[in-house]
């Protein structure tokens, strides 16, 4: 197989997996342009293969090759999203791995990356910079790299870019001078950032810091995607924080009951997903979860799946709910307005944290399929075939260039556009673009399901492993790693 395959060439390949495994070639090598529940069933392998090919691309053709800059969302590029960094660079070697590039081609994309993060600009200056203390401002300019407009210096994006690094740095393990240097660089990046800076009185860690303003006086509490913030914090061996961190964090943890299923509440699927797209939580547990007897990815199957009964309930009739249709998380919307749809007031928004907890929910009819697709490996069953059923159903209106448009909406059935744009149809409003930050969920996720392949190269990174050991996990893979 070449290095990097032509579009033509994989769809062509797709094909050729269809015919072998009786399912029609034009099913996935040419979308169907309105789909209906009639489309045929979609084969889950060759799906899974496809999906996983287009949304890599994302990454591997929107990215500035000359800086290594990831689009916040495409095709409308405002900035760069340094947390789609992190997760462009833990895409490059999934590509290697399923043969969309080859490694050579993805380690100068990864050593590119890391060479311009590792040089950019860094003092407490309001612009020309790219951060201080070895932390980034959330969104950059796609070229400059430097602060976009007046945006914060993100502690929970720098964790994000991060964790992509140190997934490079473990893939590229070979004596290649680059790969040596891909290494070294991951490492300094890491080991530069201050995270003993940003621990607030309450032992939390502060969600950031402006020029301006100073380090924010609120930090990351109730569980939520910042494990992975606090792992790294904890785990750093320059600059750690207090081990306080830990339990100060859990200690404002929700534990309820959502729809027959008890777990640590938080409403979007994200905070149930982002730090398990690279930290192993199967069978390991910290003290809290050792009181509940469960681990972090038991929690995150029982959010799941209470989500998809809450979508089964449909307690506030939304068009297109189901068993195969659900999922809440942050994504784009049709836009803050409120019109009348099928005779009732709707109010819908734009880009939103959407989700649904016990007393928390935030929901106007917007699905993301990003919120199944980042939940694959907690119920694959009912994950897969939601994703296939919204791919079948909703046609090129959903599925295009880079695998799934970032959500749409089944009750938004008017004609005329919504503030935010998108598509109207009358199957409802589809997005026209793709976001950063919910394509890489979707594309490691699936990967973790299939392969391990995130999680086992992350179970030997030393900085997770000392992250862990300092919040006090045991059992499982981590034990006899802990000093």
């Amino acid at each position: 197989m070449p290095a990097r395959a032509l579009p033509s060439a994989r769809l062509l390949l797709g094909c050729v997996l269809f015919v072998v495994l009786g399912a029609a070639c034009s099913s996935e090598s040419t979308p169907p342009s309105t789909g209906g529940p009639s489309a045929p069933a979609l084969e889950t392998e060759p799906f899974l293969d496809t999906l996983q090919a287009r949304t890599f691309d994302f990454f591997w053709e929107t990215t500035n090759a000359s800086n290594g800059l990831t689009p916040d969302r495409w095709p409308d590029p405002p900035f760069s999203s340094v947390a789609a960094v992190g997760y462009a660079l833990t895409a490059y070697p999934i590509g290697v791995e399923r043969g969309y590039v080859s490694r050579a081609q993805a380690r100068e994309r990864t050593l590119t990356t890391l060479e311009f993060f590792w040089n950019a600009p860094q003092s407490d200056a309001r612009s020309g910079v790219s951060g201080h203390w070895g932390f980034f401002y959330h969104f950059l300019d796609m070229d400059s790299g430097y602060r976009y407009q007046q945006v914060e210096l993100s502690t929970i994006d720098t964790a994000l870019f991060l964790m992509g690094a140190l997934t490079a740095q473990q893939y590229f393990d070979g004596a290649h001078p680059d790969e040596q240097a891909i290494r070294a660089y991951a490492d300094s990046l890491y080991r530069r950032v201050e995270w003993d800076r940003m621990q607030l009185p309450d032992g939390t860690i502060s969600m950031g810091w402006k020029p301006s303003e100073g380090r924010f006086d609120y930090g990351y509490d109730g569980y939520n995607e910042a494990m992975l913030l606090y792992v790294l914090a904890l785990g750093s061996p320059t600059h750690p924080v207090d081990a306080s961190v830990w339990p100060a964090f859990t200690s404002t943890y929700e534990w309820t009951s959502f729809y027959g299923h008890a777990h640590v509440n938080f409403a979007p699927l994200f905070g149930h997903q982002y730090s398990h797209v690279w930290i192993d939580f199967r069978d390991i547990q910290d003290p809290y979860m050792r009181e509940k007897g469960i681990d972090y990815f038991e929690n995150s199957r029982r959010a799941t799946l209470a989500q998809r009964q809450y979508a089964i309930d449909n307690p506030r009739d939304f068009v297109g709910y189901g068993e195969n249709i659900w999922g809440l998380t942050a994504s784009d919307g049709p836009g803050n307005t409120t019109v009348t749809v099928g005779g009732r007031e709707r109010e819908f928004k734009g880009y939103w944290a959407r989700g649904a907890a016990d007393g928390d929910i935030r929901d106007d009819g917007t699905i993301p399929p990003t919120a199944v697709g980042g939940s694959v490996p907690f119920a694959p069953d009912q994950t897969i075939e939601a994703l296939k059923t919204m791919r079948t159903r909703y046609g090129d209106h959903l599925f295009g260039t880079y695998g799934f448009f970032d959500a749409f909406n089944p009750t938004y059935s008017l004609q005329e556009r919504p503030p935010e744009g998108g598509k109207t149809t009358p199957q409802g409003w589809f997005d026209d673009e793709y976001l950063g930050i919910d394509q890489g969920p979707i594309l490691a996720m699936i990967e973790n399901h299939r392969t391990g392949r995130v999680w086992s190269l992350m179970r030997d990174n030393p900085y997770i492993v000392r992250g862990l050991c300092r919040a006090d996990f045991t059992g499982g893979w981590i034990d006899g790693k802990c000093e």
